[in-house]
């Protein structure tokens, strides 16, 4: 199976990028403007020629599934499911369920409400670690089984789907995923095909950030050879680096992102 999935984040009223979702440059680099949000949404409504869709609701396979999908559980979550409600879009909303509540981020009855608009409502685990990858068997088993019974006793029944925190994937991540009854876990690698872990389909997604042109989301949720080429060859380095450098590279990171503020 092969579905283009696109990564999104926060959507922010006016350059307010601290009133939604996780604080700093790095989180910042993914916050798009309302109005550029919107503009992406017009260009993939006029160019695709059909809506997205929603997981494990691919109506005709002769056509490339295209999925909508928001990390974090920020508070702007609610203006992104409001805005695709409008479309009759459905949206994947991957909640990080400690920071429920929390300024900036999601309320239990926000979440309800996202889930009655027909949004897909999923895990983005419970604390955020940096490095899940890196996370012990057990940690991994907390981060996932807890999330995902807190938000089912929010919308009240199983959740089944999770997307993971910063791009940390690996194969133990996936299994544990699939032990706490994940069934569709999305990673942030750039690529179209499924494979399966331990019965848990594993998606890879399309990252847009802040100031992506709207073309390119097309092209990326389209399944265009020139564009996903170049996110997965820019995301491949970034993996080796990140495995060379550790929790270092991260720092580094954060300090070159702040100075570039």
């Amino acid at each position: 199976m092969r579905v283009a999935s696109l990564l999104y984040h926060d959507v922010v009223r006016g350059g307010e990028y601290d009133s939604s979702g996780f604080r700093g440059a790095g989180p910042d680099r993914y916050k798009l403007d309302l109005s550029e949000f919107e503009g992406h949404l017009r260009i993939l409504e006029a160019r695709i020629g059909y809506p997205p869709a929603a997981v494990g609701a691919f109506d005709d396979e002769a056509r490339l599934p295209w999925l909508l999908t928001f990390d974090d559980g920020g508070s702007s979550a609610l203006l992104i499911g409001e805005t695709l409600a409008e479309r009759g879009w459905p949206g994947h909303f991957f909640v990080t369920v400690d920071f429920i509540g929390a300024h900036g981020f999601v309320s239990a009855e926000d979440i309800r409400r996202l889930d009655q608009m027909g949004h897909v409502i999923g895990s983005h685990s419970c604390s955020h670690p940096e490095r899940m990858a890196h996370c012990s068997w057990a940690q991994l088993q907390d981060e996932w089984s807890r999330s995902v019974r807190v938000l089912a006793e929010i919308i009240g029944r199983p959740v089944p789907v999770a997307s993971i925190p910063g791009g940390e994937y690996s194969k133990k991540v996936a299994s544990a995923a699939a032990v706490a009854g994940i069934r569709q876990l999305f990673t942030s690698e750039p690529v179209l095909r499924v494979r399966n872990v331990d019965g848990c389909a594993v998606f890879g997604r399309f990252t847009v950030v802040r100031h992506t042109p709207p073309v390119r989301a097309v092209q990326l949720a389209s399944g265009r050879q020139a564009s996903m080429w170049r996110q997965f060859t820019i995301w491949q380095a970034k993996k080796g680096v990140k495995a060379v450098g550790g929790r270092h590279y991260l720092k580094l990171r954060r300090l070159v992102l702040e100075k570039l503020r």
